[in-house]
């Protein structure tokens, strides 16, 4: 799972008002709240991603953004305007479909300049800007093709740029590359990214791909049943997630029940079935509190030897944050090895995940043996919900 930033950092004015306002947006369908109560805040410039699984409410408030859905109650700003009430031909704003619903009867050319015409622009205008927006997209020598004649990503961009052509305020991306084979979406996902910087738009993308959302957005908010949970950069999301559902949602990780045992400024002391585990960081909780330990797999090491005192944080984790166990199952990914390790008493099974370095690895670990798991304080995150 990717986790480092890919996007430039948005510059924001000090005071400035947000570009896109979401205040308190409900949409009920019958006794189905799909949008509960949800209020954002987006910066002018932003790619902002709405990340969750299928019915979470993310493609509800994009059409309600687009105008395709209007809210049981609520108010969308943007640039100071309300949209609420606005039919989406009126609204400064353009979707990209994960279809991307291109003509197939017209040319490339023509599926770009298409909403130029409906809107009455003139003919040196359509043709200026026609041409910019293939340039921008490095399709222009593709100009009188017919979508069938180009692959899916030549597709995806054909979307794009007919998106861009109108010079829309705000840009919004339905799983913009749902359709695309794994290989392509990767190449493609950065491309996407590098041409709505050029342009300078900002954007609403909806995703269920966390992958997608980490590497094309500049802030991610996690759904589930209509609420945003979580709202940060993906590194924040990724590395400090605020509840279990989120967690669990972005990327894998190991969760651990337990109860606090020590909760001092400067550390924790969670006892576990599995071991005591050391936090480097205090939590607002007390004694006695239920709560649940995150680590993810890539931060967990494994050997067959216990951890040296050396190798720890610092003198009072020893003895902490370690456990032993039997490699159950493994799964070599080429870059990575995946183990899931039984711990003793058989009721916990922890994901390690080990970057493969080396072409060949003498220490290569096998199916039954017996090894310690172990993580450091600074690794570990409470999670009280």
């Amino acid at each position: 799972m990717a986790t480092a930033l890919n996007s430039k950092p948005v510059p924001v004015k000090t005071g400035a008002a947000p570009f896109l306002q979401i205040k308190r947006v409900v949409k009920q369908f019958d006794d189905v709240f799909a949008v509960d109560d949800v209020s954002l805040d987006i910066q002018q410039g932003e790619i902002f991603a709405l990340l969750g699984s299928s019915g979470c409410g993310k493609s509800t408030l994009l059409r309600m953004l687009a105008g395709f859905e209007a809210p049981t109650s609520g108010q969308i700003m943007l640039a100071g305007q309300d949209l609420v009430g606005l039919a989406p031909y009126e609204r400064p704003i353009n979707m990209m479909f994960q279809s991307y619903a291109l003509f197939p009867h017209l040319s490339v050319w023509d599926n770009v300049a298409f909403g130029l015409r409906r809107d009455g622009l003139p003919k040196d205008e359509i043709d200026t800007r026609v041409t910019q927006m293939l340039d921008l997209v490095q399709l222009k020598a593709y100009a009188k093709r017919k979508p069938h004649q180009l692959s899916g990503g030549q597709q995806q961009r054909v979307a794009l740029a007919r998106s861009l052509a109108k010079r829309p305020k705000l840009l919004l991306l339905d799983e913009p590359l749902g359709a695309l084979d794994a290989k392509l979406r990767e190449r493609t996902q950065l491309e996407l990214v590098d041409i709505i910087e050029q342009v300078g738009v900002t954007c609403v993308m909806v995703t269920h791909d966390q992958e997608e959302a980490m590497v094309m957005a500049t802030r991610i908010g996690v759904m589930s049943e209509g609420k945003i949970l979580q709202i940060g950069r993906p590194s924040d999301i990724y590395e400090t997630p605020n509840c279990r559902f989120v967690a669990d949602f972005i990327g894998s990780v190991n969760l651990f029940k337990g109860t606090v045992e020590v909760d001092e400024a400067d550390h924790v002391v969670i006892g576990s079935p599995e071991c005591k585990h050391y936090v480097s960081h205090g939590i607002t909780g007390t004694s006695g509190m239920a709560v649940h330990v995150a680590v993810r797999p890539e931060k967990i090491s494994i050997q067959t030897t216990p951890p040296r005192d050396d190798e720890r944080d610092s003198p009072e984790e020893i003895g902490m944050n370690v456990a032993q166990g039997v490699i159950k199952d493994l799964a070599y990914l080429g870059s990575l090895t995946t183990y899931h390790v039984a711990l003793d008493g058989g009721k916990t099974v922890v994901k390690v995940t080990h970057t493969n370095a080396a072409r060949r690895d003498t220490t290569q670990l096998t199916w039954g043996d017996r090894v310690y798991v172990w993580w450091c304080g600074s690794d570990v995150v409470v999670l009280t919900s």
